[in-house]
């Protein structure tokens, strides 16, 4: 008698997938369900495009950025100068190029030391609980009750001349809290896995849980809010350059740029001072959010996206 071999076939609900699918990691899958999302595929090209931009800033214009020039004062645009210049003669240009590295380089440190403050005190706080949980947390509503705006706008008020060190610092400051509760929250659910309660039993100390075990579970939402983290600070330095308040010029950024359309004259007739910096800053974000959305979908395991 021969027995049939049934095949259950690739489009049955029930049918558990390939192979080779098993065998991926979960950073894999996550890779191959951000490749499907074709918004943040793009958002990934368009800020390679203005990465790329920003770093060969000299292959793309010869006029210095800072070099003020009284006799080229408010030109339109020429093949000289292909935004023309600002009330300084400064070439327009040259600005929204070299000021791309500022308005970036502010971003993604400000990320950085956020990121470090917000996993340290995210997870002793989840890990230990008790009064380290305690102490850390009223510590974390203290710094997140102070009025993000007010707050930086008194700091820069009292220190004058702020530089861009110092500028990274301020937004650092009141940048990490939500990330640290965000950490809070996976670790004190992360704790109770067998896998902690394993590794606590064979004797592993609490640093190498932390940083071996724990940490990498929460890789998803630390990824994801350190994206989007990007644009709010690009955003909150542009929104402060622009009231005169973040970093002071001759350095160029994008929110200084915007400094320009302070003067109603220059707003109505020298629209290609302050429209450049202003669509950088729109499309930058846009391109930034779509990845953040993303990698979101893609770390989620309950995500509709996938």
């Amino acid at each position: 008698m021969e027995i049939e071999t049934l095949k259950t076939p690739k489009n049955d609900p029930e049918y558990s997938g390939a192979p080779e699918e098993k065998s991926k990691s979960p950073y894999q899958l996550a890779l191959r369900r951000f490749m499907k999302n074709k918004l943040a595929v793009l958002g990934v090209i368009t800020m390679i495009i203005i990465l790329f931009m920003s770093i060969s800033a000299p292959l793309w214009t010869d006029h210095d950025p800072e070099q003020t020039n009284t006799a080229m004062i408010e030109r339109p645009p020429s093949d000289e100068h292909i935004l023309g210049t600002n009330s300084s003669g400064q070439d327009n240009w040259a600005r929204l190029l070299y000021g791309s590295r500022i308005s970036l380089a502010v971003g993604f440190s400000t990320m950085f030391v956020t990121l470090v403050i917000g996993i340290l005190f995210g997870s002793l706080a989840g890990y230990y609980g008790g009064k380290v949980d305690s102490i850390l947390m009223r510590f974390t509503d203290l710094v997140l009750a102070l009025p993000f705006l007010v707050f930086a706008l008194t700091l820069m008020a009292i220190l004058n001349n702020v530089s861009i060190p110092l500028f990274i610092l301020i937004l650092s400051i009141l940048s990490w809290p939500n990330l640290t509760r965000i950490i809070r929250g996976s670790f004190l659910s992360l704790r109770e896995q067998e896998f902690v309660i394993g590794a606590k039993s064979i004797g592993a100390s609490n640093s190498r849980i932390i940083f071996r075990h724990m940490i990498p579970n929460t890789i998803g939402p630390i990824v994801v809010n350190a994206t989007l983290m990007i644009a709010v600070v690009i955003i909150a330095e542009a929104g402060l350059s622009f009231i005169g308040m973040g970093i002071n010029p001759p350095t160029p950024t994008w929110g200084n740029m915007l400094n320009e359309a302070l003067s109603v004259r220059i707003l109505r007739q020298h629209w290609y001072t302050w429209i450049p910096p202003g669509v950088a800053i729109f499309i930058t974000v846009l391109a930034i959010n779509f990845i953040g959305d993303g990698l979101r979908d893609a770390f989620d395991p309950k995500s509709n996206q996938r």
